[in-house]
């Protein structure tokens, strides 16, 4: 079997509803912007859309009031409004809010081949370290869903644009499926459906990017690390509940978009951090006196100048680290941080896309935000294959807007 597959997928008839209102943008984004998630809810009103398939985020601690409405919905869209496309892929092309157009592949990955701890030498890893906290929530939310709809993206490095590359050309021979623009400024997407031997083209193209390492890394995960890990969680408790039987389960496979990191549109952008209910002299005075320890200690040695800078209100600086405690200033700012929250409880961290946002976010009196140098993105398979997963929230594949929409779906539960 290959690693990247075709699978049976749902989509609405777009010529029966108002299609440019069924995608939204991935959960975990605008979390620290309720105004964002409001001007959705206020475009979508009652009609057809994922919104009402999908918990944003922001909303995960009202999961309990709100899964009941997810449920009932699912089941209707899946009785009157999704169609079948059985053994599918589907070619894509999404235009960005700059303009540029970011290519990708939807179809299906075996979770038997993924596995996010930081010791894995799975075909598919995780890219960043995975908060494990993080997971029962989401899970509860998963368990209770019959449809999974996909915002995980899987990074392959195809240098030569061997697999997706030959679709370009000939995309017009394909059955379009949807050409819809994206709500609030997210630009717009295309699909296309492969013919089932061009399909089949395409995952052993994909099979033959394998490396020849001892622990061959094929897909990295680029988005959604989280919600491919609660998948996983997800597999592996049916496994204990149905045994055998769970190896022929749906929930065995993810639905995903595989992008090449070679593409001229996939940028790296880095995940900035904000820190609430905070005093922010306290704060800063506490990572500067960690950068000044740092210098001195020999462990820290093997590691470059770093730079953070930060923003509190109407102040702003940087703290230096002459030896960071991290390969990235993102994994030597989060180690402070962690270890700052652990003792100091109403200190609360969020992550952020995009400086602008950030400075708009950083005016508060119990804040402090933290800017840094990224990741160049043709780092991220060799730091993966020598470190293991990054610190959480390393980098993001363009701004907020531009992360992947809801739009497939796929059925977890027979």
């Amino acid at each position: 079997m290959p690693h990247f597959f075709k699978t049976d997928i749902l989509l609405p008839d777009f010529s029966q509803i108002d299609g440019p209102l069924w995608p939204v943008i991935a959960c975990d984004q605008f979390t620290g912007e309720p105004e964002y998630w409001e001007a959705v809810a206020a475009l979508v009103k009652e009609a057809p859309s994922t919104l009402n398939l999908i918990l944003p985020e922001i909303y995960l601690a009202e999961r309990d009031q709100r899964l009941p409405a997810i449920r009932q919905h699912m089941k209707e869209y899946r009785a009157v409004l999704l169609q079948l496309h059985r053994d599918a892929m589907i070619y894509i092309e999404r235009t960005d809010s700059s303009g540029h157009v970011r290519r990708g592949l939807v179809g299906a990955i075996d979770l038997e081949e993924y596995d996010y701890s930081r010791q894995s030498h799975s075909l598919i890893r995780a890219t960043e370290g995975t908060v494990t906290d993080r997971i029962p929530p989401r899970l509860a939310v998963r368990r209770q869903a019959s449809l999974e709809l996909p915002h995980v993206m899987l990074l392959m490095d195809d240098p030569e644009d061997r697999v997706i590359g030959p679709l370009t050309a000939g995309k017009d021979t394909f059955t379009r499926l949807y050409d819809l623009p994206l709500m609030l400024g997210g630009g717009r997407v295309c699909g296309y459906l492969l013919p089932p031997e061009t399909a089949d083209a395409v995952s052993a193209r994909a099979d033959a990017l394998m490396p020849r390492d001892a622990a061959p890394l094929l897909f990295a995960v680029g988005d959604g690390n989280h919600s491919l890990a609660t998948a996983r969680e997800h597999y592996l408790l049916l496994k204990e509940e149905l045994g055998e039987a769970a190896l022929n389960h749906p929930a065995r496979y993810a639905l995903v978009e595989l992008v090449n990191l070679h593409d001229d549109s996939l940028a790296f952008e880095p995940i900035y951090r904000i820190v609430y209910g905070v005093d922010p002299s306290h704060l800063i005075g506490e990572l500067t006196a960690r950068a000044a320890t740092c210098a001195y200690d020999p462990a820290c040695r093997c590691y470059p100048r770093q730079q953070i800078d930060f923003l509190a209100g109407q102040r702003s600086g940087s703290v230096s680290f002459v030896h960071g405690t991290h390969s990235l200033p993102v994994g030597t700012l989060q180690t402070f941080l962690d270890s700052y929250c652990a003792c100091h409880p109403d200190a609360v961290v969020d992550y952020i896309h995009g400086e602008d946002t950030l400075r708009r976010l950083a005016a508060r009196t119990d804040a402090v935000g933290f800017l840094f140098q990224g990741m160049g993105k043709y780092d991220l398979f060799p730091a993966v294959m020598r470190d293991g997963p990054l610190p959480r929230k390393t980098f993001s594949m363009g701004h907020a807007r531009d992360k992947r929409y809801y739009l497939e779906a796929r059925c977890i539960r027979p």
